[in-house]
């Protein structure tokens, strides 16, 4: 089997002996038996390889925590679920109000929070070169014309707990990561509560949306490495005119939200 695996996808990567026998140390096996634990939970053997190998480079698949570690300078804010869903409608409406095209990527955690919205990212989708959303579909979609590619988390996925949001067009990018504390889901859907930090920082950005390419890549989906991002992101600097657009049109959606 581990031929075979060798043979295929690359995995795993022996050490010889003198003789040419392959040899395998405790790292190995330990890569190994992961693999095999995703495999048992529904993932496919190429997706599970490449979810594992990933996190054994130090890749994190973690949106929030990765924000949270490179970009220290950021203060997470607690918020109730209503409040990050205005948010996250004014970052959507603001992108559309553009009329730029660019890319966009959101984590919804689960299924069916992405279908309450799939109307709306459809008109996303349509406007974007690239998208993708992340929740526990049942199996990896690419992207349509009338949709943004679907990618599948596992019940262990760290994106699995968190609520992301990354946009980038050539003249402006945002993005909001939020991650869920534990207990939450136990509350009323409205009284959840997320850590949440958002910015229009093109750097930071940046790394969020690098982080999504990565865990789509390593999901299985076919283009998302082709958008071969580098150290420089889209937009050199924020445009302070349409940060404030944004900033105004956040506190207004928030404000509807809890008054109605």
């Amino acid at each position: 089997m581990l031929r075979t695996w060798e043979a295929r996808h690359g995995f795993p990567v022996p050490q010889r002996s003198a003789g040419g026998h392959r040899w395998y140390g405790e790292g190995d096996v330990e890569l190994v038996q992961r693999v095999v634990h995703r495999q048992q939970a529904g993932v496919r053997l190429d997706a599970a390889i490449r979810e594992v190998t990933a996190s054994a480079g130090g890749t994190s698949l973690s949106v929030f925590g990765t924000l949270r570690k490179e970009h220290p300078e950021l203060h997470p804010q607690q918020l109730h679920k209503a409040t990050v869903l205005a948010l996250s409608r004014a970052i959507e409406d603001d992108y559309l109000a553009s009329g730029d095209v660019g890319v966009l990527c959101a984590a919804f955690q689960r299924d069916e929070f992405y279908r309450a919205s799939a109307r709306r990212w459809s008109e996303l989708a349509r406007r974007s070169r690239f998208s993708v959303a992340f929740a526990d579909f049942p199996s990896l979609e690419q992207q349509a014309d009338d949709r943004p590619a679907l990618v599948p988390l596992s019940g262990d996925a760290p994106l699995r707990r968190e609520w992301t949001l990354v946009a980038e067009t050539p003249r402006a990018s945002v993005c909001l990561a939020a991650w869920e504390r534990p207990g939450g889901r136990a509350a009323s859907d409205g009284r959840r509560l997320f850590e949440v930090v958002w910015t229009v920082d093109p750097r930071v950005v940046r790394t969020a949306l690098r982080v999504c390419v990565e865990v789509a890549a390593v999901a299985g989906l076919t283009n998302a490495r082709e958008l071969a991002l580098d150290d420089l992101p889209a937009v050199p600097t924020a445009d302070p005119v349409r940060a404030s657009a944004l900033f105004n049109r956040a506190i207004s959606y928030s404000d509807r939200a809890h008054f109605g």
